[in-house]
C-alpha cells in the first residue's frame, strides 16, 4: 500500500480552542519534579513533550522513561531526541523502583526509547526495572508500553517472563501512513507483537494500543485500524491529537474535534474495546490507573477462549492471524 509524503504547506499553525494546556498550580508538581531530577530519571512527560505533564505531575504520578533519553530511530511525530545512545545504567531500575516506592504510587507506567543498538532492544532491562518495582512496591499494577524489539520472540518473552499486568505497545497511525510516520516501525509487525505477548502471558494480561489523529488518515482506516487492534486481542484503547513537537516534523493536517473523539470512543466501544481514552489531549498513559484490570480481566480465568474474543485463536505453533479485514 503506497504513501505519499504529508505536504508540509497543510500544516495547521493555529491551535483551536480546545487544545488547551494547564500551567502547574499544585505543590505537587514541583516535588514530583524535584523527585525525578534527585533520582536521576527521565519521563516521557518531559521528553515527549506531553500537554498532561502539568496535571499528571500535579497528582504525584509520571511515566518513567528507563534506557537513557536518545532514541536509535526518528519517527517523524516523536519528540524524543535520535542519537547515538549512552550505556545501560545498571542501577537504574532499583531507581524507578525508589521513585515509585516514594510517589506512593499503585499503577506505575514504564516505558523506554527505542534501542536498537541492543541485541535485545532493551528488554532485559524492562524485565529487570518490572521486577525491581515489584519487589520494592508489592501489589503494585505495573503497565509496560514498549517498543517492537525488531518482533525478536526471545526478547519479547523477557518482558513477558516478568508478568506485567498491561502491555501496551502502539499503533501510532493508520497503515498507509505507517511508513512516514514511524521510522523502521511495521503496521503488521506491530499488531503481531501485541498478539504474541497476550499469547506468551497465557491471555493472563490486558493489551493495550493507541493511535494518533490528525495526520490525514480517512475514517475507513480509522476504522479498520481498531478492527485490526480486536482481532488481535486489544482491549484498551488510547485516541488522542497529534501535536507538532517542533517545524522539522510533521505536519498538522487536522485539528480532530472533541465530538469527532467522542464519535471513535462509542465506535470502538461497539467493536468491544473494554476501556478506550478518547479525546485531543489523551496520550497513552493519561489517567492509565482509571482501567482496574486488578479488578477486572485479570481475575477471570483467562482472555483466551473468552467470547469477548470472537475468532481469536492462540497456540504456539500459529502465530499469526488473519488481517480483520480479511475475516468480515
Amino acid at each position: 500500500m503506497g504513501c505519499s509524503k504529508i505536504d508540509p504547506s497543510l500544516h495547521q499553525e493555529k491551535k483551536p480552542s480546545w487544545i488547551k494546556v494547564r500551567l502547574p498550580n499544585n505543590p505537587v508538581f514541583w516535588s514530583t519534579k524535584t523527585l525525578v531530577s534527585d533520582l536521576r530519571l527521565h519521563t516521557v512527560c518531559e521528553e515527549a513533550q506531553c500537554p498532561n505533564r502539568w496535571e499528571c505531575w500535579g497528582q504525584g504520578t509520571a511515566t518513567f522513561m528507563i534506557a537513557g533519553d536518545r532514541c536509535t530511530r526518528a519517527c517523524g511525530f516523536c519528540a524524543v531526541k535520535t542519537a547515538k545512545p549512552f550505556a545501560l545504567e545498571d542501577d537504574e531500575p532499583q531507581r524507578v523502583a525508589e521513585a515509585t516506592k516514594r510517589m506512593r504510587l499503585r499503577h506505575v507506567v514504564i516505558t523506554a526509547v527505542a534501542r536498537d543498538d541492543l541485541k535485545d532492544g532493551g528488554a532485559d532491562h524492562f524485565r529487570r526495572t518490572i521486577q525491581a518495582v515489584r519487589e520494592t512496591v508489592p501489589g503494585i499494577v505495573i503497565e509496560v508500553l514498549v517498543p517492537d524489539f525488531n518482533d525478536r520472540d526471545w526478547a519479547l518473552e523477557m518482558v513477558m517472563e516478568a508478568r506485567p499486568h498491561i502491555f501496551n505497545h502502539n499503533l501510532e497511525t493508520v497503515e498507509r501512513l505507517t511508513p512516514l510516520v514511524r521510522s523502521r516501525a511495521k503496521y503488521e509487525r506491530s499488531l503481531t507483537v501485541l498478539r504474541k505477548a497476550l499469547m506468551m502471558a497465557g491471555g493472563r494480561v490486558v493489551t493495550k494500543s493507541g493511535l494518533m489523529l490528525g495526520l490525514g488518515e480517512r475514517d475507513e482506516e480509522i476504522e479498520l485500524a481498531l478492527d485490526d487492534l480486536r482481532a488481535h486481542g486489544v482491549t484498551v484503547l488510547t485516541l488522542g491529537q497529534y501535536l507538532r513537537p517542533s517545524p522539522r516534523h510533521l505536519p498538522v493536517v487536522e485539528y480532530v474535534k472533541p465530538e469527532k473523539f467522542d464519535y471513535w470512543r462509542e465506535v470502538a466501544e461497539a467493536k468491544g474495546f473494554r476501556h478506550v481514552a478518547s479525546g485531543p489531549l489523551v496520550r497513552s498513559s493519561y489517567h492509565a490507573a482509571d482501567f482496574k484490570p486488578e479488578l477486572d480481566l485479570l481475575q477471570e480465568d483467562g482472555i483466551i477462549g473468552n467470547p469477548d474474543f470472537p475468532g481469536l485463536e492462540l497456540s504456539e505453533s500459529d502465530i499469526s492471524l488473519p488481517r480483520a479485514g480479511s475475516v468480515r
